[in-house]
């Protein structure tokens, strides 16, 4: 591996992602990346609503879209602390413009699953539904209080009917100049946040965390999926679950996440893509730096669905999209008990090898960089600790990794690598078998 290359290489990347003068007061001097483009500086708030509370379980929903109505265009909506504020009905907050909502306090959202799966918004990716709509413009949401999903029922009913629509507890469809955070989030019936057809988002001091009490795994619980949307920023945050970390969904670009805690997770993962068939998936401009992972499936992953339909579970099939994904960096990683500190695939969702070698995928990948990884695998595996496996040499070109010092905890430190240029690894590669 010719390391003076690389260092060349993430100089020119860093250079692109790299903004100075940002006018946004929240992202300062001691991060050390800045968003691809300057965030926008919120307009003034001059005037303050408090949200009514029933109390006794009694829907608020009402109550919260009164206030937001009463105070967009220059106001703040207040939840207070020490009041939990239910909420029984799906909320469409798409017409949001120039308004805070500090939410100190906690909404629960309830457990009327017949509800939520008749009324909750369908969002048109992978079965995706929310329990409302956050979006408009210039819209902050902070506070430090808790959104609370009540998931348990959920993963319950999951495991009795895995084609239930698990509402995302957090979605934020349409927003364009916003911060989210700092917030609490706690038990998500499936992923915590879906950001679509969004721009110039940050997400910061965001803490997650909810897990099963029963038999019944939280599952799908990913902290972020981000969808045709670009120059998202997802830093400074702590999140405990059961699924992706971060996951690049189609069309995210100028992403960056930075100085997150990962525990029990799937990874920071670009995708997965291709899924659907005629669909053109893209992922370019990604910067994903100082991570901790602990207790996960993977550190850093690119997963690409083969050239051909397939079926990973009852709820989650497809195959045979195109697309590409380019200029992604993971750079600055510490793992602790993971089975792949690195998973490159393209063949997501297709256990016949064979098959994927013969309808290889559609996707191309270029131009990834992963550098700076430390730690110690938890040896599921052993003596693999990464695997970075494509398809076809046709489709992956430009894949380096250098400075990795990841080992099994029996020391090993082996990488499956597959149709890649392995001179551009500093890695120690076998063959797959």
């Amino acid at each position: 591996m010719k390391l003076s290359t690389l260092t060349q290489a993430i100089g020119l990347f860093l250079s692109l992602v790299a903004v100075e003068g940002s006018e946004y007061s929240r992202t300062d001097a001691c991060k050390p990346h800045h968003p691809f483009k300057p965030l926008p500086a919120s307009q003034a708030r001059t005037k303050t609503c408090h949200v009514a509370n029933h109390g006794n379980g009694k829907d608020d929903s009402a109550n919260i879209l009164s206030a937001l109505e009463k105070c967009n265009n220059g106001g703040k909506v207040v939840f207070d602390a020490d009041k939990t504020y239910t909420v029984g009905k799906a909320m469409d907050m798409t017409f949001l413009k120039h308004v805070d909502l500090e939410i100190l306090g906690t909404i629960l959202f309830t457990n009327n699953t017949d509800y939520w799966q008749a009324h909750a918004f369908k969002q048109g990716y992978q079965n995706a539904t929310t329990f409302f709509q956050l979006g408009g413009e210039d819209v902050n949401v902070y506070g430090d209080g808790t959104l609370d999903g009540n998931g348990q029922v959920w993963y319950d009913l999951y495991a009795e009917d895995p084609l239930i629509l698990r509402p995302v507890l957090v979605g934020v469809i349409g927003l364009h100049g916003g911060t989210i955070g700092p917030l609490k989030l706690r038990y998500s019936p499936q992923w915590y946040h879906f950001v679509a057809n969004s721009t110039d988002v940050l997400f910061e001091g965001i803490n997650i965390s909810g897990y099963s009490t029963s038999d019944n795994v939280a599952k799908n619980t990913d902290g972020w999926d981000i969808y045709r949307s670009s120059n998202i920023v997802i830093q400074d945050s702590v999140i405990n679950n059961g699924d992706d970390c971060v996951s690049f969904k189609p069309n995210s670009t100028e992403i960056l996440v930075q100085n997150l805690h990962c525990n029990g997770s799937h990874g920071i993962s670009v995708g997965s893509l291709g899924q659907y068939k005629g669909e053109i998936d893209i992922v370019e401009n990604v910067l994903v730096f100082n991570i901790s992972m602990f207790n996960a499936s993977d550190g850093a992953r690119i997963k690409v669905w083969p050239g051909i339909s397939s079926a990973l579970s009852t709820d989650l099939q497809g195959g045979g999209g195109s697309g590409s994904v380019k200029n992604i960096v993971y750079d600055t990683m510490t793992i602790d008990n993971v089975d792949y500190a690195i998973e490159v695939t393209q063949c997501y969702g297709q256990s016949n090898l064979t098959l994927c070698d013969e309808y290889p995928s559609n996707l191309t990948i270029s131009d990834v960089h992963f550098t700076n990884f430390r730690g110690t695998t938890s040896g599921v595996y052993d003596p693999d600790v990464g695997t970075i496996v494509c398809s076809s040499p046709d489709v992956c070109s430009d894949i380096y990794a250098t400075n990795i010092d990841v080992t099994s905890p029996q020391g090993d430190d082996d990488f499956v690598c597959t149709n890649v240029d392995d001179s551009l690894l500093d890695v120690h590669c076998v063959s797959s078998t």
